[in-house]
């Protein structure tokens, strides 16, 4: 176990003669709430993602609150982990992809994000002491961006994983130093080893100031190794049969039409394998929740603790045929779970207000007293719903993007289709294309639930959902639904696509503050905004 650091014992003692001096002072300092954010892999909530996790659904939901509407910008890991982070959108973080060269984790990332981030303004700005362990960005230490030996600023304890999820056989970066595990079960399942290193933090950090943890699992991402105990559970686990598993997306862009319908056998048979496996890995991420909610319980910290529990992105199964992956435009791909419990928020609630991962960060600064003004976030603080308060100002849409991935020559397992696809399957589908490049306006406000997407392609193809009468997506009325609505959401695309800060923040196409300004179209993305303007819809 790794005991304090000399540093910490100081600035312990430091406190604890300021407690002496001005009692009141340092009771109120004390008194600042601490926040735990637990943080899974690839954990969808259309799909039934959250059914395995009876334990955390009783921890966490049951104590406070579940939004129903929580959604991340970018349906990838790495884009969406550095919005976690930085609390923008990607083109305001220009992580792109889960590639160095997309900026994931890269040099150009750890010089212009990595100071800002929430967790570094909370430790040098809010005087909180940080804990991460786990998966951190998808090429974090790649020997072109410095290695394991990277310690990103803002962080008191730092046990991050080299590059991507894995259970088994991996290298962790403590504090800098490479630390190699094998294939132990009892000292080296990851997600065991993160709640047992999480349970150190608690039992011997200091207690003289308020911290922030960030724990973020493996689960239920590929591998999907789970721990031995639970190899046999949901044997009778299916994935769901919903009305878009297995279909022809008819009307939708080449690459979701690529997918060859029926699916073959052997796919449902691997995707209903994945599905089964996936819930199998969330049983030992339930046992983390319990773990650490228990520990803090026992060291009389769990009224004064935020706990927030989210997902990277959602999943897809079978939906529109396409076997298993995510990064589609789809609901059931970015839409995760988010539930939030903490003093001040009532037990049991649901929230429909439309909340995404770029608020995290608000959120939290907020939770420890720092002036928001003071950011360039993009998202905004969910503190006023999880409290209750009335009567709140809300937004009702916000952006999606997404910047596809290919490769120059012909993926290997598929040479027939071509230079520019990625992520293939045996048969043939693939998951991913340079041009699988996309922006979308989602809306929901008191009379829309829509999602308006143009990708940018020879086709500069649109794809139009009206998910009140159409939830999974199957009927693409782009060419159906009023002129004026298709030209105020290709504006107001636009527009979000080169806001940053409040300017993300502005009222949606159905808000009653909504003004449309033309001259907003030629502001940073002229050239795109041009492009888009001149073509009809």
């Amino acid at each position: 176990r790794s005991a304090m650091s000399p540093a910490a014992v100081a600035r312990g003692l430091a406190l604890a003669a300021l407690l002496v001096l001005s009692p009141a002072g340092a009771t109120r300092q004390a008194r600042r709430p601490n926040v735990v954010l637990i943080l899974t892999d690839d954990q969808d909530v259309c799909l039934g993602g959250m059914t395995p996790l009876k334990k955390t659904n009783a921890l966490i939901a049951q104590m406070g609150i579940t939004f129903l509407n929580a959604y991340v910008p970018s349906a990838l890991c790495c884009p969406s982990r550095a919005s976690i982070l930085t609390g923008k959108y990607p083109h305001n973080h220009h992580v792109v992809n889960n590639t160095l060269e997309g900026n994931c984790s890269s040099k150009l990332w750890q010089k212009i994000q990595e100071p800002y981030t929430f967790p570094a303004l909370l430790k040098t700005m809010c005087g909180y002491q940080t804990f991460f362990a786990g998966k951190y960005l998808n090429e974090y230490g790649a020997e072109d961006a410095g290695g394991v030996g990277h310690v990103p600023p803002g962080w008191s304890f730092w046990y991050a994983l080299e590059k991507n999820s894995k259970y088994y056989n991996y290298t962790l970066s403590v504090n800098g130093k490479a630390r190699r595990h094998g294939e132990n079960y009892s000292v080296d399942y990851l997600t065991d080893v993160l709640a047992n290193m999480s349970l150190d933090f608690l039992e011997y950090k200091s207690n003289f100031e308020p911290f922030f943890m960030m724990v973020s699992t493996p689960a239920p991402h590929s591998p999907w190794t789970a721990a031995p105990q639970y190899t046999k559970s949901f044997q009778n686990v299916s994935a769901p049969r919903n009305s878009n598993f297995n279909i022809h997306g008819k009307n939708k862009h080449w690459l979701i039409r690529q997918a060859k319908t029926p699916m073959t056998n052997s796919s449902i048979q691997f995707l209903d394998d994945a599905y089964r496996k996936r819930w199998q890995t969330l049983l030992s991420v339930d046992d983390l929740v319990e773990k650490l909610v228990k520990k803090l319980e026992l060291n009389g910290e769990l009224d004064n603790t935020y706990i927030f529990y989210t997902s990277d992105n959602g999943y897809h199964t079978g939906q529109f045929s396409l076997p298993i992956d995510k990064r589609q435009l789809y609901e059931f791909d970015i839409k995760v779970p988010l539930l939030v419990r903490g003093p001040g928020i009532k037990p049991n609630q649901t929230s429909k207000m439309l909340v995404a991962n770029i608020d995290l960060g608000p959120t939290i600064l907020d939770i420890a007293g720092y002036d928001l003004n003071k950011t360039q976030m993009d998202g905004m603080s969910l503190l006023p719903l999880l409290r209750g308060d009335k009567n709140v100002t809300w937004r009702s849409d916000f952006l999606v993007e997404y910047q596809g991935e290919g490769y120059n020559g012909s993926d290997p397992t598929c040479p027939g289709l071509g230079p520019g696809v990625t992520h293939c399957f045996p048969d043939c589908v693939c998951e991913d294309s340079y041009n699988n490049t996309y922006a979308c306006v989602r809306t929901l406000s008191t009379s829309w639930d829509l999602q308006y997407c143009e990708f940018d392609d020879r086709e500069v193809f649109v794809e139009v959902y009206n998910l009140t009468a159409d939830p999974h997506q199957i009927n693409n009325i782009a060419k159906t639904i009023d002129q004026e609505i298709l030209e105020k959401m290709n504006y107001r695309l636009m527009m979000l696509q080169s806001c940053s800060g409040a300017t993300c923040r502005t009222p949606g196409v159905f808000d009653p503050g909504y003004r449309f300004d033309p001259r907003l179209m030629f502001s940073n993305h002229g050239v795109r905004a041009r492009r888009f303007s001149a073509r009809s819809l």
